[in-house]
C-alpha cells in the first residue's frame, strides 16, 4: 500500500546550505568558533524573543543543560517527578545526587498527575521536576500552588514545548527554570543543543560559570563546573533554522488536522496531542491504542506499521521507574504508578515532519484502520 523510501517519525528542519555557508563566512573571517561568540550571542537574544522570556542560557545539549540548572538551584535530598519521560530527566537528578520521587500522571495529558503530589511530600523534598509531555504543559497553576505552600523549587523539562503558550503565557515563564532542547529531532534545532529559561536574573553569571569549567577570569576557577558551552558552528545552524520554524509549523498544522480526519472513527484510537495554534509545540503526533476497542495491541500494530516501512516510535519506552537502579525506591513501585505503566504500553509517536506528504499520512491511516 505505502510505496516508496521509508517513512520515519521525523527528519531534522535543515535550513538552505547556502545561508548556512554565508554565515559560515562570518565565523571563518572572525576564527571565534567558540567561548560565547558573536553568533551564540546573536542567538541567545533572537530566542529571547522568540520564546518571550527576560533570561535564557544557551547549552550545547537539554541534558547539561538540565543537570546543570539543577545545580545552579543548589537542590538536595529528593525531588518530585514523573517517570514517564526520557531518560536524560532523571539522570540529570542522578548526577546531582538526588533522589527522585516518582508521582503517577494525569491519563489524559500524561504529565505529572498535580493531585498526587502533595501527598508524596517530606522534610527532604526541595523541588518539583514536571514535564510538558509530547507538548502538553503541566498544571503549572496548581503545581505552583502547592511549591509556595512548601517552599518548593519549579523546574519543567520543556523539550516538547518549544514556542508553546499557555493562557497566552510563554511555557518558558512558569516555575523556577525551563529546559528546552535543540537536539536534531526537534522543532526548532541547532543540531544538538539546548537552553534555560529562568526567573532570577542573577542565575544567569552562575549558570556561565557551569557550562565554562568554573572559570571567572584567566586567573581565577571559583566552582567545580563543566563544558557545555554552544558552539558558533551549531549557533549558525540555530539563527537559520529560527527563520523555518512558523512555516514547519503551519506545515505539521495540516499534516495533524489529516491524521486526525482519518483517524477519529477508529474504535480504540486516541489523539493525546490535540493542542493546536499557539497552545501548541507541533513537536509531536501521539496516539494512544486501547487494545481492547481496537482489537490489537501497540506493539502490534508498531510492529505491522514497520510491514509497510512505516517507522514510529513507543514512547517513553521503558518507564524511568523501571531502571534497575530505582529498584529500591518505594515510589517506583508499579502498584504507585498504575496510569503511567497503562500508558507506556498505550502510547505510540506516529510520523510527523513538514516534509511528510498529506498523501502518506492518508496512507498510513488507512493501514490503521484496515488492520484492525
Amino acid at each position: 500500500m505505502i510505496k516508496g523510501d521509508p517513512i520515519y517519525i521525523t527528519r531534522p528542519l535543515l535550513p538552505d546550505l547556502q545561508s548556512v555557508n554565508k554565515r559560515l563566512n562570518e565565523v571563518w573571517e572572525s576564527k571565534w568558533l567558540t567561548n560565547n561568540g558573536p553568533q551564540q550571542s546573536k542567538l541567545e537574544e533572537e530566542l529571547k524573543q522568540y520564546l518571550n522570556v527576560e533570561n535564557l542560557s544557551l547549552f550545547n545539549n537539554g541534558t547539561l543543560a538540565l543537570l546543570l540548572g539543577l545545580r545552579a538551584l543548589k537542590l538536595t535530598g529528593e525531588v518530585i517527578t514523573t517517570p514517564f519521560t526520557f531518560p536524560a530527566t532523571v539522570q540529570a537528578l542522578d548526577w546531582n545526587n538526588l533522589t527522585p520521587v516518582f508521582c503517577d500522571i494525569d491519563p489524559n495529558t500524561l504529565t505529572l498527575d498535580a493531585a498526587k503530589i502533595e501527598p508524596l511530600i517530606t522534610e527532604k523534598t526541595t523541588a518539583i521536576l514536571g514535564v510538558h509531555t509530547f507538548g502538553n504543559a503541566c498544571d503549572v497553576e496548581q503545581i505552583q500552588e502547592i511549591a509556595n505552600k512548601y517552599k518548593l523549587k519549579v523546574i519543567y523539562d520543556g523539550a516538547h514545548t518549544f514556542g508553546t503558550k499557555v493562557d497566552s503565557q510563554p511555557i518558558g515563564n512558569f516555575g523556577d527554570m525551563t529546559m528546552f532542547s535543540f537536539h536534531a529531532t526537534k522543532l526548532f534545532n541547532t543540531v544538538e543543543g539546548g537552553a534555560l529559561t529562568f526567573k532570577e536574573g542573577a542565575l544567569s553569571e552562575k549558570l556561565n560559570l557551569l557550562k565554562n569549567f568554573g572559570i571567572a577570569n584567566p586567573d581565577e576557577v571559583v566552582l567545580s563546573g563543566l563544558n557545555a558551552k554552544l558552539n558558533e558552528i551549531q549557533s549558525v545552524i540555530g539563527l537559520e533554522v529560527l527563520k523555518l520554524v512558523e512555516s514547519e509549523r503551519q506545515k505539521r498544522h495540516e499534516i495533524k488536522r489529516t491524521y486526525e480526519q482519518n483517524l477519529k472513527d477508529i474504535p480504540g484510537i486516541n489523539v493525546l496531542t490535540k493542542l493546536e495554534g499557539n497552545s501548541s509545540s507541533y513537536q509531536y503526533f501521539v496516539i494512544q491504542i486501547d487494545e481492547e476497542k481496537y482489537g490489537n495491541s501497540r506493539d502490534w500494530l508498531h510492529e505491522k506499521l514497520k510491514e509497510y516501512k512505516v517507522f514510529t516510535r513507543k514512547y517513553f519506552y521503558p518507564l524511568c521507574s523501571d531502571f534497575q537502579w530505582y529498584d529500591h525506591l518505594e515510589s517506583a513501585r508499579k502498584e504507585n504508578l498504575t496510569q503511567a505503566h497503562k500508558a507506556v504500553t498505550q502510547v505510540l509517536a506516529m510520523p510527523y515532519y513538514g516534509e511528510l506528504q498529506i498523501e502518506s499520512v492518508e496512507k498510513i491511516c488507512k493501514v490503521i484502520r484496515e488492520s484492525r
